[in-house]
């Protein structure tokens, strides 16, 4: 073989070598741009199942609060001491327990002042794809900067406020401000018309 085949082929092998270094970076690149977005997919459909569950939750606690309140002559809220008590017959309020769908484990439990379970909150402290346009009952994750910060609790702070606040007459000369501890007046809610019957 002449030195001249020798050289060609020494630069074939070059090339090839450099082309096959190029796939590979190429291959890595494509791999990882691929693991992202799969990472990415998988956490905005447990984002969403966090989202649905907790609301789920939320609502149980308000339902179970307002249903052992009933003909009670104190006042505040009743809470369960464990989810597995919301799940309970005859009459249920949450179909079945559920767990942490972004942590994969259990809630944190926010505890109520008078004890039980008033709330419950991811272990996640992931930050969020979501940051606006929540449902109603959430309204306040606005702007969180964790899943952690997702509190589904009742009384709900989204729901607070929710009814305009008319402030008491005063009579002339008297101070306008609220005297402490009162509570706002809230106006009825209006009756729908519902037209003439047929």
């Amino acid at each position: 073989m002449g030195r001249q085949a020798a050289d060609r082929l020494q630069n074939q092998r070059g090339v090839t070598y450099l082309m096959l270094m190029f796939a590979v970076v190429l291959i890595g690149i494509t791999t990882t741009a691929a693991a992202k977005q799969w990472k990415a997919m998988v956490q905005r459909e447990r984002e969403a199942d966090l989202l649905a569950k907790g609301m789920e939750i939320q609502n149980a606690l308000a339902l179970y609060s307002a249903a052992r309140k009933a003909g009670r002559v104190m006042p505040g809220d009743i809470y369960p001491q464990s989810l597995v008590e919301l799940t309970r017959q005859p009459k249920p309020f949450l179909r079945k327990v559920y767990g942490d769908p972004m942590a994969r484990g259990d809630w944190e439990y926010l505890r109520a002042p008078t004890g039980g379970i008033m709330g419950v909150r991811s272990k996640s402290r992931s930050k969020p794809f979501r940051q606006h346009d929540f449902p109603e009952a959430v309204r306040h994750f606005e702007g969180r900067a964790s899943y952690y910060d997702w509190v589904f609790q009742y009384p709900n702070p989204s729901m607070a406020g929710s009814f305009p606040q008319v402030p008491a007459q005063t009579p002339p000369g008297a101070a306008s401000e609220p005297v402490a501890g009162t509570p706002p007046v809230v106006p009825p809610m209006p009756q729908a018309d519902v037209g003439p019957s047929l």
